[in-house]
This record gives structure tokens, sequence and C-alpha cells, in this order.
């Protein structure tokens, strides 16, 4: 889908509260899926992200502190999915899990997180699983490649995921170094990439990850107070996006 992505309608919006009232506080990125649908994507924070297509929930990392406070029980619907990358504090609570959790609501993370909070569901790296006829979930590597780094994220441990919506494909790196897998991803629209050395990326190695990606659009994000203002021109032919994540 990415080779006519970029003729498709892309707009910025701000999301408030689940039900559209209240303090306007989020920006939103929204989407075309290849049938016309809209996949909007709230940036909460860090690594903390909401997708919504119609009106099913995704949730990525959904952590209630760090910077801004979130309150997932009233300034978002409850979630049909929760993605958890790894179970560093800034990517797993318990609280927020809890508080967007319904009947029906599936967790997909890694084994160290499904056996801290004593439910999910585990997604190996290269493991997939289709929810729905237009909904799919691929669980990719993410892990840290600069010695002195290793422990941070090992190699095997942690998620990255592909999400699929109906043809339209976001990549959420998670918490990784540029890494050779992600040259075997292929037709990613969106790329949520990190970069905030020690612990993720290098501006370069974000530039590096974005050639191999080569995402119709890169968000950059987890980012903390790294200066992003010279990426934009050192990635000629994808579309970077520099918003407001922390």
């Amino acid at each position: 889908m990415k080779r006519i992505f970029m003729s498709l309608l892309s707009v910025l919006g701000i999301a408030g509260c689940a039900g559209g009232a209240g303090e306007q506080k989020y920006e939103v990125e929204h989407f075309k899926t290849v049938s016309g649908k809209d996949a909007a994507v709230t940036l909460v924070k860090h690594g903390s992200l909401e997708i919504r297509y119609g009106d099913y929930s995704i949730q990525v990392d959904p952590v209630s502190g760090l910077g801004r406070p979130t309150d997932y029980s009233s300034e978002f619907p409850r979630a049909d999915l929760i993605l958890i990358t790894h179970e560093h504090g800034d990517h797993l609570d318990k609280e927020a899990v809890e508080a967007l959790r319904k009947e029906g609501t599936r967790l997909i993370a890694n084994r160290r997180c499904t056996d801290i909070l004593g439910w999910g569901e585990v997604l190996e790296n290269g493991a997939g699983e289709t929810l729905r006829s237009d909904i799919r979930v691929d669980a990719v590597p993410a892990y840290n490649t600069t010695e002195g780094h290793l422990d941070f994220h090992p190699k095997g441990r942690d998620n990255g995921y592909v999400i699929t919506l109906d043809g339209l494909k976001i990549y959420v790196a998670g918490d990784t170094e540029v890494i050779p897998e992600m040259a075997s991803l292929a037709d990613v629209d969106v790329a949520f990439l990190p970069v905030n050395q020690p612990y993720t990326m290098t501006v370069e190695q974000c530039v590096e990850a974005a050639r191999l990606v080569r995402p119709a659009v890169l968000i950059p994000y987890h980012f903390g107070d790294t200066d992003l203002s010279g990426l934009e021109s050192m990635l000629p032919g994808i579309e970077v996006r520099l918003r407001q994540m922390q």
C-alpha cells in the first residue's frame, strides 16, 4: 500500500477525552486504509500511542505517568487490544492496563510482560496473529546492538509490532537500535522509531533505520530531549513528522 499512500488524505487533529469533550490534550494523525477507512493515531506521549480504527481501539504501551499525566479511565475508551513492547516502567504500567481493560480485551506482549501482569497472550519475535479479517499484528525484534548497552534490551526478549489495518501498515519499533531485521519489513506506511541513546537510537541510527524500512511517513517517538531538528533534511523521499511526544 505504501506506494499509493502519499496521495491519500492525512490530517493533523487534536484529541481530547474519549467522548470528544473536555480539554484538548493530544495530537492525532489520521491515515487512510486501502478501502478508505480512517485510522487515527493519538500521540499520547513517549512510547504510548492509541490507534482508533472505526470503533476498535488499540493501545500501545499505555503509561499513566511520565510528563503529562494520563487518566486512561476517563480520557480513552476501554481498549479492544493492548500491545506491550517490554516490561520497563515507561512501557508497562499495570494501573493503565487495568484502567483500559474490559470484557473481551486482548493483551499481546512478550512473555516477561504477561508473567508480570498475570494475563495476556505471548507473541514471540517473528510470530503474528490475525485478530479480524482486516486486523493483524506481527511481533518483530527490538534490541540493542551497541557494546555496553546490550543489557538494556537484549536480543530475543522484547517486541516491536507491525499493525496492519485494512492494508495500512503501522510499524511501532519499541525500544531498539537499528537492526538488520528492519530490512525485511515491507510496504510500511507509517513508522514510529525511537531516538534516545543510550537506550535506543541516535539520530544517525534513526536515519539508517528509516532508510532500511522506507516508510511513507516517519514519526520519531520516545526521544526525550534529543535534538531532531536536522532529521527531515537527512531523509529525502520520506515524510518526517516531528510531533510533541513528551
